[in-house]
């Protein structure tokens, strides 16, 4: 899957040469909140020694220019797309669901990592309680298939997907973000103009691997798909996280180095399941065997 973000709405991959949507399972959405949003001050984008980070701060043309502009511009048969819902409170994730259940969106992708401004801009996503509340009123305004995007930045990721998965979630994506920040030594001033960002990329890839075995644990028993994501960059990559517990993964920060990742990605989980006599990506999902590590904590 194409993670939102990265890809804007879609369109703009159509640019690349050799670039096809057929290459991704999904794209997700640029994230979209119900009024148009002009985002952060510059600077937005920093690369570091092994990611980026970002502060876009939900640049969006708002949820109407999205569903009577842009959505009957993509061509569905070709892939599956994934609205991403943003909101400041509750009552606009519930409203920006209900107009994308009327659009021809595949899957509504919930980002809980949005401030509350009515609780002076804490995280829904950080506290279990604020993002069940998040997922239960976008179940009641959408029947669409809802996948709740679950951040880093919090105490208890099992419990939150726990709750996310009773409040209505049908699936999850994990992770977002890792907050960080960047500093110019000379000014002694923030490189990024919001002061701080979400820090994707390779960085966070080991951080990303241990969240999707933890959800994996509350999720799995109940057939609860996970979408891994953080730092994904080649075929390798990939098969850790579903190995982890991943049913399908996410690809973003390496798009910008090579829009054309995805195929090579594909290509070699096609060659690990031949080579070990494979049939199904299905029959690794969760196949993580952690008996020799739980030995070696012992010694």
């Amino acid at each position: 899957m194409l993670l939102s973000g990265c890809v804007g709405f879609g369109e703009e991959y159509t640019r690349v040469a050799g670039f096809t949507n057929r290459d991704a399972g999904a794209i997700v959405l640029k994230g979209t909140t119900l009024a148009p949003r002009l985002g952060n001050a510059a600077h937005r984008v920093y690369e570091t020694p092994m990611g980026m980070l970002n502060a876009i701060g939900l640049q969006n043309p708002g949820t109407a220019r999205v569903t009577d502009d842009i959505l009957p511009t993509l061509d569905f048969s070709e892939t599956r797309f994934i609205a991403n819902v943003c909101g400041s409170t509750i009552e606009e994730y519930a409203e920006v669901c209900r107009l994308f259940d009327q659009s021809p969106i595949d899957a509504i992708e919930i980002n809980i990592s949005c401030p509350n401004v009515k609780e002076g801009g804490v995280s829904f996503g950080n506290y279990p309680e604020a993002s069940a509340e998040v997922v239960a009123a976008c179940r009641s305004a959408s029947s669409k298939p809802l996948i709740a995007k679950l951040s880093p930045n919090q105490t208890d990721v099992q419990e939150n997907a726990q709750r996310c998965i009773d409040a209505g979630a049908d699936g999850l994506a994990v992770i977002n973000t890792v907050m960080g920040m960047a500093i110019d030594a000379e000014s002694r001033r923030p490189v990024i103009g919001n002061v701080q960002g979400g820090l994707s990329g390779p960085a966070i890839k080991p951080i990303a691997l241990l969240k999707v075995k933890q959800v994996y644990e509350v999720a799995g028993p109940l057939n609860v798909p996970i979408i891994g994501q953080g730092g994904i960059c080649n075929a390798t990559d990939a098969l850790e996280f579903i190995i982890a517990g991943a049913t399908a993964v996410g690809v973003g920060t390496a798009l910008f180095y090579d829009p054309l990742v995805c195929r090579g990605i594909n290509d070699g989980i096609a060659d690990y399941l031949q080579r070990h006599g494979i049939a199904r990506v299905a029959e690794l999902v969760g196949s993580l065997d952690v008996g020799l590590a739980d030995a070696a904590a012992c010694v």
